[in-house]
């Protein structure tokens, strides 16, 4: 009999978390490697798994792929790995006739990783071949918090086997996926695609579980199963623990049966104990064959409020806009920045756009510049890092912008510590760019970065950085369009310093409907010009602006003045190709910055009355 049929008239008990006992034994490197290092080890947990009553076993492949291996530098040993877990398995669960499970876990989690879709299938697929050579009883595919990935891979599987697929998501939610799908319709979806047994694992305990169960659907065809954590996850003297009686989790495993699943193991923190008491407490237990869902009250998710300014991506497409860049100050005294952003908005800046402490070096706070700027009424635009904040942090900022009603944003890396005032601080780049802008992109119809309703639409329109000044320009239009993919409405460039390459990069990104704001800053000297094309990332300039700064020498008044000449010339040919221009203010001296904007309307004047008399 196999384990589908058996699934039919029984409730089976599978196996609980491998990787968290190797942990609590102190091997905390790759679980994986056990296979070849210490077998015995391996083997000795699932004959403890067996000999308290689990009717599955899964292998000790979770990570066994070449991606998730190749952070050991173990890549190349994926067949290896793969091959002696399976044997191990197997070798444990003969005398009993225990179904064998091969196991494979997932990549994403809310940070996509830095591995392609095609490349997370290609690692699955190599995975896949070398375990089906191993003639398991099915496969697990546990902990996915990426939905796309998941289906993919059980599409993927069902198309090389018939073996039975087990698919459990994981959520970080109750009931919820983080990209807003619910636990029954996510089941659902993994039944039309191939899973023969579906549910979740991980991240929650046993009474999260039930009840993000209890609005789950008996599926048509498939069944259903439930891998819960021993409990919510605790730090102790510096370590992982979980406190779960077993008794109290064996009865949550009675509950799930009730609502309906028939294959019911453990996961983070459990161990053959919690394993044993599920299996007395389900000695006598058939499968239910109807259940009434319990649908909770429906979350309504509010419409944003009209916004009260146009979206500057909306005005680039049609006419020009202008945003000026004013660093906040490295000190407490605001009133020269107050009064420069006052003077810029009154000269036709559309916002002032505001780093994120550039360089990695620490300014006045821009959101509160900008809830200071917007008491003057002034329209802001600030910079948000994925240097600086957690994914805590990150949520938590932006919901603040949204309640202080200031929804223009600029998302950037940012530049590591290492290069700024403290460079013993920590990067944390929990997210890339990209990832952060499709996350916004996820507040803007209601759902927090987990899945969850914030019952209200956040309204933000992001901007994306690009940078130019690269040999190979066709590679940072490349990067540009999956930005746009990830939800970017418009791009502001590094400051260029040629009219060649303004012409360049609009023959290159021309095919675009996204806007972009071509960046120029005026230089203030040739110490500065020096500084900007040997240290700064992203910035390069020409030989020619070099040599036209260094023949100022340092009379400032002539380095002034000719900086602003350059930055003329290079407008003439913006302001010919681009709506949108991005003035950068040099060490706060924005009256270079109103002279340009003087520039900017003139040039515009102009233009009119040539098509005027045409």
């Amino acid at each position: 009999m196999g384990l589908l049929q058996d699934l039919k008239t029984r409730v089976l008990t599978a196996d609980g978390a491998i990787g968290t006992l190797l942990y609590s034994y102190g091997l905390d490197y790759c679980h994986e490697e056990m296979n070849i290092a210490r077998p015995e080890i391996i083997e000795k947990i699932h004959s403890e798994y067996i000999a308290v009553g689990a009717d599955i076993i899964q292998t000790n492949t979770y990570g066994a792929n070449a991606i998730k291996l190749a952070r050991y530098g173990f890549e190349s040993r994926v067949k290896e790995f793969n091959e002696a877990a399976l044997k191990i398995a197997k070798r444990a669960a003969a005398p009993g006739g225990q179904y064998v499970l091969a196991t494979i876990g997932g990549i994403r989690g809310i940070r996509k990783s830095d591995a392609t879709l095609d490349e997370i299938l290609a690692a699955f697929q190599e995975q896949v071949e070398v375990l089906l050579a191993g003639e398991p009883d099915g496969f697990l595919l546990e902990t996915y918090y990426d939905f796309e990935e998941l289906s993919h891979c059980v599409h993927l599987l069902r198309s090389m086997t018939d073996l039975p697929i087990i698919a459990q998501v994981t959520m970080q939610e109750p009931g919820v996926l983080q990209n807003q799908m619910t636990l029954n319709e996510a089941l659902q979806d993994l039944e039309r695609v191939g899973a023969d047994i579906v549910g979740s694992n991980c991240r929650l305990g046993p009474f999260h579980t039930i009840q993000a169960f209890e609005g789950v659907n008996l599926p048509k065809t498939a069944f259903l199963s439930a891998y819960p954590n021993a409990s919510l996850l605790d730090i102790e003297d510096g370590r992982v623990v979980y406190e779960s009686e077993t008794d109290y989790f064996a009865r949550a495993a009675v509950e799930l049966v009730n609502q309906g699943v028939r294959l019911i193991g453990g996961c983070c923190g459990t161990t053959p104990k919690h394993i044993a008491a599920v299996k007395k407490y389900l000695a006598n237990l058939t499968p239910v064959e109807t259940k009434e869902e319990k649908h909770g009250h429906t979350q309504f998710v509010r419409i944003a409020e009209p916004r009260k300014q146009e979206p500057l991506h909306e005005k680039a497409k049609r006419e020009r806009s202008v945003i000026v860049e004013l660093d906040t100050p490295r000190h407490l005294e605001i009133e020269g920045f107050v009064e420069g952003a006052k003077q810029l908005a009154n000269a036709g800046a559309d916002v002032i756009m505001m780093a994120d402490n550039s360089l990695a070096s620490p300014r006045i706070s821009n959101i509160a510049m900008a809830a200071i700027l917007k008491e003057h009424g002034i329209r802001s635009l600030p910079h948000l890092t994925c240097r600086d904040r957690n994914l805590i942090g990150l949520q938590s900022h932006l919901m603040g912008l949204n309640a202080l009603e200031l929804h223009d944003i600029l998302v950037i890396t940012g530049d590591p510590t290492k290069v700024g005032d403290f460079p013993g601080a920590t990067s944390v780049y929990d997210v890339s760019s990209m990832e952060l802008i499709s996350l916004i992109k996820q507040l803007n119809k209601g759902g927090s970065f987990t899945g969850k309703s914030l019952r209200k639409q956040a309204d933000f329109s992001v901007a994306a950085a690009f940078n130019p000044n690269v040999r190979v320009l066709d590679r940072a239009v490349a990067r540009l369009e999956k930005k746009i993919e990830h939800g970017a409405d418009y791009f502001i460039s590094q400051p260029v310093y040629t009219k060649e390459k303004i012409i360049e990069i609009y023959e290159a990104t021309k095919h675009l409907d996204t806007p972009i704001y071509i960046g120029i800053m005026p230089l203030t000297s040739s110490r500065s010009a020096e500084f900007l094309h040997h240290e700064v990332p992203g910035i390069k300039l020409s030989d020619e602006v070099l040599a036209r700064m260094a023949a100022c020498g340092d009379d400032k008044d002539a380095a002034t003045a000719e900086g602003i000449a350059i930055a003329k010339e290079l407008l003439d040919t913006a302001c010919k190709y681009f709506n949108g221009i991005y003035l950068i203010t040099p060490f706060l001296r924005y009256e270079m910055t109103l002279e340009l904007m003087e520039y900017v309307k003139q040039y515009d004047v102009e233009s009119k009355g040539v098509q005027s008399n045409v």
